[in-house]
């Protein structure tokens, strides 16, 4: 049983490792090198490299639709915009 809310409110998931990989993505987006190296580091030695290349692939992926949904004029649905 995984627990959504908890993305929100930074609570448990349920999902191994949730908080690292919390970290992990908001660092990946928004966060300086440094401490994108450091999330990098700690996922690394919490569940492997392949599990941090699976995440980075996930939020690149995520990125990269959002970047062609802006660049092609795609309109934000009202409901999401609130």
């Amino acid at each position: 049983h995984y627990d959504f809310d908890g993305i929100a409110l930074g609570t448990d998931t349920g999902v191994a490792a949730s908080a690292l990989l919390t970290a992990f993505a908001d660092k990946a987006l928004t966060g300086a090198p440094d401490s994108l190296a450091l999330a990098r580091a700690a996922l690394t030695a919490a569940l492997g490299e392949a599990a941090m290349i699976d995440a980075a692939a996930v939020i690149a992926g995520f990125d990269g639709i959002t970047r062609i949904a802006d660049a092609t004029g795609i309109p934000l649905e009202p409901p999401k915009a609130e």
